[in-house]
C-alpha cells in the first residue's frame, strides 16, 4: 500500500509558443521532482492546468510523468471529470498505465448533497484497486466534513486520502483524526499556507507547486520533528511569495512557470489562453519576488539552477 508522508509537488505542464506541450521541459521537471525524493507528485491537477488538455492531452502528460518517474517516488494521476462515470473510466485507465494512486477534484460548479456526493465519489473509488485521493476545493464554500469522510471510507476502503485548502484547517484535521485516526490521510493543499498549524494536528503532507519543493519540504520535516523555530524562520522568508501568487490562481501559474524557467526546468513560462496577463508593475514584483527565492535557495545550499 503506497504511503504518503511529506511533500507532493503538483507538477505543472510546459507548454511551447504554439502552446503545444514541451515535453522535454515536462521530462525535465518530472525527473527534478523524482530526483529530489519528494512524498510523490501528482499531476494532470489544477496546478497542470488540466482544465485546459484535451482527454487525450491528459493521458500524455500522465504516460511521460510514468515513464520518467520510473518508480522512484508514487506517481498520483488525477481524474477529473463532473461526470461520475467518465471520472470512473478514466481513473480505471490511469490505474492500468501504472499510476500508483487516483485522485480527483469533486465538482463543486452546482449545489450537492452529501448522499449525492457519497454516490459521486464511491463509484469512482469501485472503479480502480489503487488508493483513492479526494480533493474538494471550494472557496468560499462548504467542504466535505469529518462524518462525510468517515462514511466514505467505510463504504470504500481505498478512500486513503483528501486533500484540503481552506482556512482553519486544523480544526478539522483534529476532528477527522478522531473519527478515523490515520485511516485517511489529510494533505493540505492552497501551496502550503496553512502547514505550520495543521502539521501538529495530524495532517500526512502538503500538496504545493514545484518550484520551491525543495524549501518547502525543509519547512514541513523541521516542523514535523519539533525544529519549530527553524521552520518558523524559514516559512517566514516564503510567505511574501506565497501569498502573492494565491491572490489568483491564474497569477499563480504565472509566477510558478516564471520561477521555473529561471531554474533551467522549463524553456518558457507559457500558459494557455485563457490566461492571465500582468502588467508591468505585478511583472517587475514577479521578478522582485524570484530573485528573493533565489538569494534564499543560495543561503540553503540549494542549486537555483538544476543540473
Amino acid at each position: 500500500m503506497t504511503s504518503i508522508d511529506g511533500v507532493v509537488p503538483v507538477v505543472p505542464i510546459p507548454f511551447c509558443e504554439d502552446e503545444s506541450i514541451d515535453e522535454e521541459s515536462l521530462r525535465r521537471t518530472v525527473d527534478f521532482v523524482a530526483a529530489q525524493k519528494m512524498a510523490a507528485m501528482c499531476l494532470p491537477a489544477y496546478g497542470s492546468e488540466f482544465y485546459k488538455l484535451s482527454e487525450s492531452e491528459r493521458e500524455q502528460v500522465i504516460g511521460i510523468a510514468i515513464e520518467v518517474n520510473a518508480g522512484r517516488i508514487p506517481v498520483i494521476t488525477q481524474a477529473n471529470h463532473g461526470s461520475s462515470r467518465i471520472a470512473a473510466q478514466l481513473a480505471r485507465h490511469y490505474e492500468s498505465m501504472g499510476a500508483d494512486l487516483i485522485s480527483f477534484a469533486i465538482p463543486r460548479q452546482f449545489g450537492a448533497s452529501d448522499g449525492d456526493l457519497l454516490r459521486y465519489c464511491g463509484r469512482i473509488a469501485d472503479a480502480v484497486s489503487c488508493p483513492v485521493l479526494i480533493q474538494d476545493f471550494n472557496p468560499g464554500g462548504p467542504t466535505i466534513e469529518a462524518e462525510f469522510i468517515e462514511e466514505l471510507h467505510r463504504q470504500h476502503a481505498n478512500f486513503r486520502y483528501a486533500k484540503l485548502e481552506e482556512p482553519l484547517i486544523a480544526d478539522k484535521v483534529v476532528r477527522i483524526c478522531d473519527r478515523i485516526g490515520d485511516g485517511v490521510g489529510i494533505l493540505e493543499g492552497w501551496g502550503g499556507y496553512y502547514m505550520l498549524e495543521a502539521i501538529p494536528a495530524g495532517i500526512c503532507g502538503i500538496m504545493p507547486g514545484v518550484p520551491i519543493c525543495e524549501l518547502l519540504n525543509r519547512v514541513y520535516r523541521a516542523r514535523q520533528m519539533g525544529q519549530d523555530d527553524r521552520a518558523y524562520d524559514l516559512f517566514g522568508s516564503l510567505l511574501p511569495f506565497i501569498n502573492f501568487t494565491l491572490q489568483d490562481f491564474e497569477l499563480f501559474l504565472q509566477v510558478e512557470k516564471r520561477l521555473l524557467v529561471r531554474r533551467g526546468l522549463f524553456a518558457a513560462a507559457g500558459c494557455r489562453s485563457l490566461s492571465f496577463s500582468p502588467s508591468q508593475p505585478v511583472t517587475q514584483h514577479i521578478d522582485f519576488l524570484i530573485a528573493q527565492m533565489v538569494r534564499l535557495m543560495e543561503r540553503e545550499d540549494i542549486a537555483p539552477e538544476v543540473n
